[in-house]
Order: structure tokens, then C-alpha cells, then sequence
């Protein structure tokens, strides 16, 4: 695009969100971007901790029925 590589194309939408927004709204809108990211890295952690205990629940059950099936 023009010989630019990334660095230049994103240094290029900075100044423009810096002059059309203004360096206060660049600013809040990064923070929100930041914390949204840490809510989403945080319920992937829980989800995938969640999962490891069900799946280990889940082979700590079959040992302990011996391979005969469902509990009745």
C-alpha cells in the first residue's frame, strides 16, 4: 500500500485519532480498550480453569467407578 509497512500505517492513524479526537478521548478510549482486554483474559482464564476441573473431576470419576459404567 504505497511502500508504508505497518509501523508507518499505524504512526499514521495515531496522529489523525490525535487530531480529529483530540489527546484526552485517545487516551480514554486506549484505557477502555486495556481494561476490556484484561475482562476477557480473565473470563478465558476462568472458563479454561473451569474446564480443567471437569475434565479432571471427569477422569477421577471413571478410576474410581473401575470402568463398570454409570452409578446407580
Amino acid at each position: 500500500m504505497f511502500g508504508l509497512g505497518l509501523p508507518e500505517i499505524v504512526l499514521i492513524v495515531l496522529v489523525l485519532g490525535v487530531l480529529f479526537f483530540g489527546g484526552k478521548k485517545i487516551t480514554e478510549f486506549a484505557r477502555s480498550i486495556g481494561r476490556a482486554s484484561g475482562e476477557f483474559k480473565k473470563g478465558k482464564k476462568e472458563i479454561e480453569e473451569e474446564l480443567r476441573l471437569e475434565e479432571k473431576a471427569a477422569e477421577s470419576g471413571k478410576d474410581a467407578r473401575g470402568g463398570k459404567g454409570t452409578m446407580s
